[in-house]
């Protein structure tokens, strides 16, 4: 994509989210926990539809969310009942989460990783299409939808998409789905539903309990006092912060709002010449993707401990270096990540550090510390240069 030039700036969140109807699936998981944490602080009314979490501890539960929003324990495959929600709850923003989010987890549940991350989608994206007021939708995938190339320069959005295993290939055919919804039915200059697809990954922060993912495998070793086992230590990943990523998703959905608006008028040139509704990708700046050890080394330089290297032969295929170009997000939203790679470490490590002391029983004491590292986030946010990306 040839450089055109930042025509975005990031934009006041509070003046679009602030008494809105947010929609939200899957905000049981780790990201959905701090985007609707994060919704909430910005004042909009969130209804939430997902499974239970599945981890213990979970992030959901530690923050108290259950009583602070309109919380639906349901899954996504059942497409009436997410219906019938959604159409109680009158959205305005529609951000969907919920997945099968694990690549290793596809290898032993491929079909369940399908119906949920394909049908599922689509279910959300019936759901939808029977909304007949203006909505903004934000469909949240992956970076390992795309079809496996050699490492130069980064997957941009309009690569081929594919995936190796099931987890990867099960988010690149939601995004055929995704894309071909919004052609079929939300392409019309009439039409009241603005459609986009977000594409990130590994992603860190604090409350990340999953299993298999290298962070909290790192937290739970140091809590015990053990060495941290590392399975590849050579893979490169774009690592980011998870608010980096989160607030790429409320931009996105701000500037489709803002689409959803003059849609029909002439007077901003901009909007019309720059539709949203499409696939943006969420990454660190370019060149700034490192390795499982040089992740591990910076977890270790504020938690002190040691790892040890052990490979798994015949373990499941993952790829062995992702990185994505951004250049998009930068251009046409005005997103850049706030967080360098050592500022991003010190921040994950530093939650879950301090919610040692706390009392599960105590949600205030952990949503006090999410909510004050948002504040942070967004004070920083908004001093990023333009020349940031």
């Amino acid at each position: 994509m040839e450089s055109l030039g930042r025509l975005g700036a990031p934009v006041n969140l509070e003046e679009f989210y602030a008494g809105r109807s947010v929609f939200v699936t899957g905000h049981t998981g780790f990201k959905g926990s701090w985007l609707t944490e994060w919704l909430l602080l910005l004042g909009a009314h969130v209804t939430g539809y997902s499974l239970p979490p599945s981890t213990e501890p979970a992030l959901f539960s530690q923050l108290g969310l259950r009583n602070r929003l309109a919380h639906f324990e349901a899954d996504i495959r059942q497409c009436d009942h997410l219906r019938q929600v959604m159409l109680e709850a009158k959205p305005e923003f529609v951000f969907h989460l919920a997945a099968r989010p694990l690549v290793r987890y596809s290898y032993a549940q491929p079909r369940e990783t399908y119906d949920v991350n394909v049908m599922g989608t689509v279910n959300t994206l019936e759901a939808l299409r029977a909304l007949e007021h203006p909505t903004a939708a934000v469909f949240i995938t992956t970076d390992k939808c795309y079809a496996q190339k050699a490492p130069t320069g980064g997957y941009r959005e309009d690569d081929p998409l594919g995936g190796h295993d099931p987890y990867s290939s099960s988010k690149a055919a939601a995004e055929l789905a995704i894309a071909a919804y919004r052609r079929s039915f939300f392409s019309r200059p009439d039409s009241k539903i603005a459609l986009a697809s977000a594409r990130a990954g590994n992603v860190l922060g604090g409350g990340d309990w999953a299993a298999d993912r290298l962070v909290p495998d790192c937290i739970r070793s140091l809590v015990k006092g053990e060495s941290i086992a590392i399975r590849n230590r050579y893979a490169t990943r774009p690592w980011q912060h998870v608010l980096d990523p989160v607030g790429g998703y409320l931009e996105l959905g701000a500037a489709l709002a803002q689409q959803l608006q003059v849609r029909d008028k002439k007077e901003s040139r901009m909007v019309a010449r720059n539709d949203f509704a499409s696939a943006f990708n969420f990454g660190p700046c370019p060149g700034r993707e490192y390795s499982v050890l040089e992740l591990v080394e910076e977890i270790l330089k504020h938690w002190p401990g040691t790892w040890n290297d052990r490979p798994e032969p015949g373990a499941p295929h993952e790829a062995a270096q992702l990185s994505l170009v951004s250049e998009k997000a930068f251009r046409l939203l005005g997103w850049s990540p706030v967080y360098d790679f050592q500022e991003m470490v010190r921040k994950t490590v530093e939650w879950y550090r301090e919610s040692l002391s706390f009392v599960d029983t105590d949600p205030e004491s952990f949503a006090e510390l999410t909510r004050a590292q948002i504040r942070d986030y967004e004070q920083l946010r908004a001093k990023v240069p333009a020349d940031a990306g």
